[in-house]
């Protein structure tokens, strides 16, 4: 069941002036790139999809999309916000800025604190390429996005598996959900469409 777009987590936001546009100009190039190939975007009963976020200079912090974004074509400044504190035990976190938090902040939480390495995530839906790479690339176990356990499942794999060396993987258990990250928007975009371009060179052929 694909429930993308709705706030699971319990989110302390701050309402308030949208970070500077140099701080998300990378951001939405790659936000765009990956709009214009439907890997964001919007399904078609009105549920968003997909999201794209930057650690943040200040530690413990990082830039993402805000909720219920999928659908728009372009973003700038105001469609962002800043995670600036967390707590993935009480599935809790706090956003400051002019709308609210993703609803897979908690997951990217989890991410940028199990390994300072990683400075961006990129979320995004393609059922062919999540179909392709399930059980094939680390794969998280059957649980709900958004959630303590995903979070902690993804942990798991980092830990237990070679997510790291893949910095791509799967959530079984979110249908079409995949996570590529990187040490910047690039390495982690690259990732992505590498999988992405081979899944569909094999759908077209």
């Amino acid at each position: 069941m694909i429930d993308e777009g709705y706030v699971k987590y319990q989110c302390n936001w701050i309402h308030s002036s949208p970070v500077h546009p140099d701080e998300i100009k990378e951001l939405n190039q790659w936000r765009d790139k990956l709009y214009r190939l439907g890997l964001i975007g919007q399904y078609d009963n009105g549920i968003g999809f997909g999201n794209i976020s930057n650690r943040y200079s200040e530690p413990g912090q990082f830039i993402i999309s805000g909720t219920q974004t999928g659908h728009l074509a372009l973003l700038n400044e105001k469609h962002y916000t800043r995670v600036i504190n967390f707590n993935i035990e009480k599935n809790f976190l706090t956003c400051e800025g002019p709308i609210q938090a993703s609803s897979e902040s908690l997951t990217h939480a989890a991410i940028y604190d199990v390994n300072p390495t990683v400075n961006t995530i990129i979320h995004v839906h393609n059922l062919e390429l999540w179909k392709q790479l399930m059980n094939k690339i680390p794969t998280a176990k059957d649980c709900s996005y958004g959630t303590p356990e995903m979070a902690k499942e993804i942990i798991r794999l980092f830990k237990e598996e070679n997510l790291m060396d893949k910095k791509i993987l799967v959530m079984s258990g979110h249908e079409e959900g995949i996570i590529s990250f990187g040490k910047n928007l690039k390495e982690a975009g690259d990732v992505l469409l590498s999988y992405y371009n081979s899944t569909v060179n094999l759908t077209d052929g």
